[in-house]
């Protein structure tokens, strides 16, 4: 009874974490760290590359981050730089496929704007709050 539920358990981990450990054992896109032959496309691609953020490491940059997500996002971004597209086209199509995060400029949008909005409230609120205090000490 002990050896089948220990069986099961390691059925159930293989099942749960194989997909994960079996995505960092692909082999790298061909353009994840291969640059592209024309200096100006290249040029375009890295700047667009570092206002891309990395959704696995989430503190770097796709330029910066050694994450396979991160190497096939490069891939699209040169690929997609070398058959003519904008960068601008490219972040859109990238912002539509994983949502606002991916990029480090956000737009205004329906969904971004109180990203905007609170902080500049929040200032104001502690300014009110700061005018009356200085207002009820020197009165």
């Amino acid at each position: 009874m002990r050896r089948l539920i220990l069986l099961l358990n390691a059925v159930l981990l293989c099942s749960l974490f194989g997909p994960a450990l079996a995505q960092d054992t692909m082999p790298p896109a061909p353009y994840a760290y291969r640059q592209l032959d024309d200096p100006g496309q290249e040029a375009a691609a890295q700047d667009l590359m570092e206002t891309l953020r990395c959704l696995k490491c989430q503190s770097q940059s796709i330029a910066d981050s050694d994450a396979p997500m991160a190497g096939d996002m490069r891939h699209q971004v040169r690929i997609r730089i070398a058959a003519g597209e904008s960068p601008d086209d490219i972040r859109t199509w990238l912002v539509q496929r994983y949502g606002d995060y991916v990029s480090y400029k956000p737009e205004v949008s329906s969904t971004t704007w109180p990203l905007f909005a609170i902080p500049v409230l929040l200032i104001l609120l502690a300014g009110g709050i700061l005018v009356g205090r200085f207002r009820r000490r020197g009165a």
